[in-house]
C-alpha cells in the first residue's frame, strides 16, 4: 500500500546502522528486492534509502561511532518533535540526540524509553518517512522485546495515545483502531545483556523462502518460521543480518 503521510505518533521510519553499508546493501537488495539510492551530498555522509517501486521503503547509514551497535531504529511520527520529546522525557525518557533539523527533510530527535529500548521522533518537512507499508518486501508492524513489557505499554500510552489491545503475554499496539505493532516481556532464554529493544518486521509472500533466502545471503534464523497461535495470526520468523541486526519477516494468515 502506498502511503503520502504517516498518521502522528505511528511508525513512520525504520533506519539501519551498518558497519558496513555497501554490505547490508547487497544482502537486502537480494532479499526484498530494494533499490538503494544513496543521497550524493556529503552532509548525510552516505544516507541511503532503499527504495520498493520507486517509493521509500527503509534505509541504511553508517555508524556514527565504532562503539555504536549495528541495528534497525524505529522512528515515530512527531507532528512537534520539540513538544513531544519533552513529554517523553517528562514520562521517563532518555534524550540522547536533537532536537536537531535534518537539512530540509525534517527535524529529528533520538531517544530511549523509560525500559532502555532506543527509538528516534520524525518531525517531516520534505521527507515523510515510509512510502510504501502493508506489502510483499515493505514495513508492516513494530515488536518491542521488553526487560518491563508493562513499563513500555504504560509509557507509548501516555506520550503517544497508543491503543492497546491487552494480552497477558504479547500486547498489541496501534492507533485509529489499526494494530502496528506489539510488546513482549523478556524472557530466561535472552541473555541478561541484552536490552530492551524495537525490531521491525516486514511482510514478506512466504516466510520459510524468505528465511531460507536470508540464510544463504549469511543472514541467521532466530526462531521460526511458525504459526502464531491466535486466531489468523500470521506466519513470522525472527532473522539477523550478516552484521547482527536483528529484523522479523511476516505473512498474513491466507
Amino acid at each position: 500500500m502506498k502511503v503520502t503521510g504517516n498518521l502522528p505518533g505511528s511508525p513512520c521510519w525504520a533506519q539501519l546502522s551498518a558497519s558496513d553499508p555497501e554490505a547490508a546493501k547487497q544482502f537486502y537488495g537480494q532479499l526484498f528486492g530494494w533499490t538503494a539510492v544513496t543521497d550524493p551530498d556529503p552532509q548525510f555522509g552516505g544516507y541511503t534509502v532503499f527504495e520498493l517501486d520507486g517509493a521509500p521503503a527503509a534505509a541504511v547509514a553508517p555508524l556514527m561511532n565504532p562503539q555504536q551497535p549495528v541495528m534497525w531504529l524505529i522512528s515515530i511520527s512527531a507532528t512537534d518533535a520539540d513538544a513531544t520529546a519533552q513529554a517523553a522525557k517528562a514520562a521517563g525518557a532518555q534524550v540522547w540526540m536533537g532536537p536537531m533539523d535534518v537539512a530540509d527533510r525534517g527535524r529529528w530527535v533520538l531517544l530511549s524509553d523509560p525500559t532502555g529500548a532506543p527509538f528516534a521522533l520524525w518531525q517531516a518537512n520534505r521527507f515523510n518517512g515510509f512510502g510504501v507499508v502493508n506489502e510483499p518486501n515493505a514495513f508492516g508492524w513494530i515488536d518491542q522485546t521488553s526487560r518491563d513489557a508493562k513499563a513500555a505499554v504504560a509509557f507509548y500510552r501516555e506520550v503517544f495515545g497508543w491503543q492497546i489491545w491487552p494480552d497477558e503475554n504479547y500486547p498489541m499496539v496501534g492507533l485509529a483502531d489499526t494494530m502496528f505493532g506489539g510488546i513482549m516481556q523478556m524472557g530466561d532464554r535472552f541473555p541478561p545483556e541484552v536490552p530492551s529493544h524495537w525490531s521491525p518486521f516486514f511482510v514478506v509472500a512466504d516466510v520459510d523462502t524468505a528465511a531460507e533466502q536470508a540464510a544463504r545471503l549469511g543472514g541467521e534464523v532466530l526462531h521460526g518460521p511458525v504459526d502464531v497461535e491466535m486466531e489468523n495470526g500470521p506466519r513470522i520468523a525472527v532473522l539477523r543480518d550478516p552484521q547482527g541486526a536483528t529484523f522479523g519477516i511476516f505473512a498474513p494468515r491466507a
